[in-house]
């Protein structure tokens, strides 16, 4: 049996008396992309909290890497990327390398100097999101999409074992954001890094991933893209609570192997 990287377990949680997520039980294990689905308000982002420590869950148990997510030990080996696009500050005063090169004070802390290796890990990060010849420029120049590479390279520069990403594409338009999701997929395929992704792209991310997970409030389905891909709009429809359209992008989405 595979190690999970994380593990829910009947996890439930609470805003006040609104019950927001209700029995939630996911296995994630190395090598695998999860698309994370749902419709707004349904709880999505609030798990993606809890999977970072940053929510207590009110019962069930959260494992990351075999240890209680209380006490997890080595945090950069989660990497997490938001939705920046959308509200950066277009005139921070730094350099795409130095807001990459920032992705790596877990390890390095707060206030020590960066070294040499830092910098090649930096560099190497962006290479891996093709951001390299940016390296120079100052982050608010650069498009939305284009900030959002940087911020996957600053996550990616202390080689996590885990990239959750919660909405990366908002503020991205469609043709930049399939190849955003691309460059996931090669990432998720070449490096093993496993991916836990938030999207409202359900056709785009689908096709990508290796699994899929659709939640509102409770877990609906669970489980390997292909089995999604059997699913009709009327399953989807109601696991939403509004009329959903699935079209399958065959040209381009991941491979069946």
């Amino acid at each position: 049996m595979q190690d999970s990287l994380v593990k829910l377990s009947n996890v439930s949680f609470r805003y006040g008396n609104t019950e927001v997520l209700k029995d939630i039980t996911l296995a994630v294990e190395r090598g695998e992309f999860w698309a994370l689905i749902g419709p707004n308000g349904s709880g999505k982002s609030t798990l993606i909290k809890i999977l970072l420590g940053l929510l207590k869950q009110d019962s069930g148990t959260v494992e990351v890497f075999g240890q209680s997510i209380s006490t997890v030990s080595h945090k950069e080996r989660i990497g997490y990327v938001s939705q920046k696009s959308n509200s950066f500050n277009s005139g921070f005063p730094a350099t795409v390398l130095e807001v990459v090169r920032s992705g790596l004070t877990k390890k390095t802390g707060l206030f020590k100097r960066f070294t040499k290796s830092d910098t090649g890990a930096a560099m190497n990060a962006l290479r891996e999101v093709d951001m390299e010849m940016f390296a120079s420029r100052n982050i608010g120049e650069l498009s939305g999409g284009q900030q959002q590479r940087v911020f996957i390279a600053r996550a990616l520069a202390a080689k996590p074992e885990l990239l959750i990403m919660d909405e990366p594409t908002v503020g991205v338009d469609q043709q930049n954001s399939a190849s955003f999701y691309s460059m996931l997929e090669k990432l998720n395929r070449d490096n093993g890094i496993a991916i836990i992704l938030v999207s409202h792209e359900i056709d785009l991310v689908t096709d990508l991933a290796s699994h899929v997970a659709c939640l509102n409030r409770t877990m609906h389905f669970h489980g390997g893209r292909r089995d999604f891909a059997k699913l009709n709009d009327n399953d989807l429809s109601r696991w939403y609570g509004h009329s959903v359209r699935l079209v399958h992008q065959k040209e381009g989405g991941r491979s069946d192997d």
